[in-house]
């Protein structure tokens, strides 16, 4: 390549020596005063025309002489030997990279000296001189189209128009004052034009500011078979459509942005382009500023191996103002473009065909789990690890390597509490802005339900944990279309334990837990209830998080007569419900105190109803037992009196912390009146009916 540039410099030079006779001759023919008026004054030059003097002695080479039979040769002569001699330069491979930038923008001869006459006064200030004697004015020492058409053969009009290169693809740049004809307007090439004609091919700057180099990796190691097969559909699909004047933007729709941005950069790679992201919220929103981007990335796409990808995930929600920049901004042609976004294909008014794009199968999430853990920790350790994490997080293969790389840079002897910690927190940022995350502490002991009610919670993470053995390994994934997800409904009244039973089955499976915060998803604008739901199920998608619906019977209740729009729209967002449940692929745990006002078709969904009683007398004793920690100074408590109290779990546990309070404020210890105190507070706050003498 230094070889290259040399040859290219010399290139130039020749060129420089070629344009300086060129603009010679006009003087000399005594047209000093190009698109000026008669009267211009004219030009002191002699210091310019003495330099000028020298530069020609020190260039009439021996050939010219011989040619002119010792005599000096003509200022034609010059010319058409200076011609030669650079059109023998340009004979170079790769071509010069003035006639690589001709080549590929259409250029005529006259466009290309032209743009090269505009980019010679930045590689040569002293030209400036010449061009302002051209001109017959010191200041008018910039180049311009009318002192183009005197300078060059073969003039053409055509290069003027907005709509040739020169111009549309902005390779020059315009200084038009009012009332100033175009043809004696300032011209000057544009600094990306210039530094490319040097041989310097770096991006603009104009449009780095907006985009994003993606870090393309090679390996095949982070598509999986069925996505690889995806990638062979793009690339056959964009070779046929090569013959067209513009080729379709690829529609990447898939819920997960990681496969979508896996699949351009691989299709990218395999046509030896290097894929910028534009994010859909950086679109500038004035008409003429799309304008220029548009052309400017056209421009770009010419003078580098780019493809685009735009991120478009987001296109439900942004402003109509920016869906019109995007849709303006591909309409105007990118070359290979690829938009990502999560549902529907958008209608862009352009040519353009949709590939669905999903997440590897979980055969092919366990095999890559295998592949990666074996070689880092072996098998007795990854034994069982691969299923239990391909059944309960859903990654693409970058993910799943990312995992591993992070665990292990943590911790070199990975085990799989490490690698499972690190799956969670990859799944936490999208979830923790959308719901509340609850810190899981409970365990099974702390659970005191009756024995039909456990085995079912037991059920529950059992089924949670054994998803990949039943689904992949025993077939049923091959016959199923969908109810991939388990869903369960905690049905009973307030403080029976619904929400601590959803902690223990968390914590039991180590997953996060969060708490659905209805006032978030539940809008008055219609379409806006259904939009929270679908950010709020995509983002648990990828597994790693439970789901749990609070006070269930506000979000699923049952479906009315429709009297009015609000009917309509409210049945609309329960369908919506209906079906997104259906197709959720985790764990969605529904709790209520109001089972009778959910809506029946959610109760032909559910794979779970448990329903939590309220607590007898044993129950209550065990839970009192429990309610205090073993850190806790206590004295003489009669457990068997204190569970005669006919209250739920919950208000156990209200009681037996307020007595802590009372006990810790006095300097005592936990003892039977202050317990009973407490109970009194809390019957007088749930306005319970009761007898002083069962606190006597």
């Amino acid at each position: 390549m230094s070889d290259w540039h040399e040859s290219n410099n010399h290139y130039l030079d020749v060129s420089l020596q070629w344009l300086r006779l060129r603009v010679q001759r006009l003087i000399d023919d005594g047209r000093e005063s190009v698109a000026q008026p008669a009267t211009a004054a004219p030009v002191d030059s002699q210091s310019a025309a003495s330099r000028f003097s020298r530069w020609r002695k020190t260039t009439t080479t021996t050939e010219t002489r011989l040619l002119t039979g010792g005599c000096p040769p003509t200022l034609d002569e010059q010319i058409s030997a200076i011609a030669e001699k650079r059109d023998q330069a340009s004979r170079i491979n790769p071509p010069p990279a003035l006639s690589m930038l001709a080549e590929r923008f259409g250029l005529s001869e006259f466009e290309r000296d032209t743009l090269f006459l505009c980019a010679a006064l930045e590689f040569d200030p002293s030209l400036d001189s010449f061009i302002s004697r051209c001109q017959g004015h010191p200041s008018r020492n910039y180049a311009t189209f009318s002192l183009a058409l005197s300078v060059f053969d073969d003039p053409c009009w055509d290069a003027l128009s907005a709509h040739r290169p020169l111009r549309f693809a902005r390779l020059i740049e315009i200084s038009r004052p009012a009332a100033t004809p175009l043809t004696a307007s300032a011209l000057r090439a544009d600094e990306r034009i210039v530094n490319f004609i040097k041989g310097l091919n770096l991006p603009d700057d104009r449009l780095t500011a907006l985009l994003q180099l993606c870090a393309q990796s090679t390996s095949d190691d982070l598509l999986a078979e069925s996505q690889q097969t995806v990638v062979k559909e793009i690339l056959e699909r964009l070779s046929h459509s090569a013959t067209q004047s513009t080729l379709p933007i690829v529609q990447l729709v898939g819920a997960d942005q990681g496969t979508r941005m896996a699949v351009s950069e691989a299709v990218s790679a395999a046509l030896n382009r290097r894929l910028y992201r534009l994010m859909i919220e950086w679109l500038p929103s004035q008409s003429s500023e799309i304008e220029i981007l548009a052309r400017l990335w056209q421009r770009e796409s010419l003078l580098l191996p780019v493809a685009l990808y735009v991120d478009a995930e987001d296109a439900a929600t942004v402003p109509s103002e920016t869906s019109r920049a995007l849709r303006q901004f591909l309409s105007s042609g990118i070359g290979i473009g690829f938009i990502g976004v999560n549902e529907t294909p958008i209608g862009l008014g352009s040519a353009s065909f949709t590939v669905d794009l999903r997440k590897p199968t979980s055969a092919e999430q366990c095999i890559a789990w295998e592949k990666l853990l074996d070689s880092r920790t072996g098998a007795a350790e990854s034994d069982r690890t691969p299923q239990l994490l391909a059944g309960q997080f859903n990654f693409s293969l970058s993910d799943i390597h990312h995992a591993v790389t992070t665990a292990h840079s943590t911790a070199p002897q990975q085990s799989r509490e490490r690698i499972w910690g690190v799956c969670r927190n990859m799944t936490r940022p999208r979830l923790d802005s959308l719901a509340q995350r609850l810190e899981s502490k409970a365990t099974w002991d702390d659970l005191v339900l009756p024995v039909e009610q456990m085995n079912l919670m037991r059920q529950i993470a059992g089924q949670v944990r054994e998803r990949h053995k039943v689904y992949e390994s025993w077939g049923f994934a091959r016959v199923m279309n969908r109810g991939f997800g388990i869903s369960a409904l905690f049905a009973g009244e307030s403080g029976t334990g619904k929400t601590m039973a959803a902690e223990v089955i968390a914590n039991d499976l180590q997953l996060n837990l969060y708490r659905i915060d209805l006032s978030a998803v539940v809008s008055k604008y219609i379409g806006e209830t259904e939009k929270n739901l679908a950010r709020l199920f995509d983002a648990a998608e990828s597994g790693g998080a439970i789901l749990f619906f609070d006070e269930a019977d506000a979000l699923f209740g049952k479906r009315s007569e429709v009297k009015d729009s609000h009917d309509r729209y409210a049945n609309i967002e329960i369908n919506y419900l209906l079906q997104r449940m259906e197709a959720f692929s985790g764990l969605a745990i529904l709790a209520t105190n109001m089972k009778a006002a959910l809506d029946q078709a959610f109760m032909r969904r559910l794979r779970f109803i448990v329903n939590l009683p309220f607590p007898g007398v044993k129950e209550r004793m065990a839970i009192w037992k429990k309610a205090l920690p073993v850190e806790t100074p206590k004295k003489d408590l009669d457990y068997e009196r204190l569970a005669r109290l006919n209250l739920s779990g919950g208000n156990i546990h209200s009681i037996a912390l307020n007595g802590a309070f009372l006990a810790a404020q006095n300097g005592q210890t936990v003892t039977m009146p202050v317990l009973m105190a407490a109970a009194r507070f809390e019957l007088r706050k749930l306005e319970k009916a009761f007898s002083e003498a069962e606190f006597r």
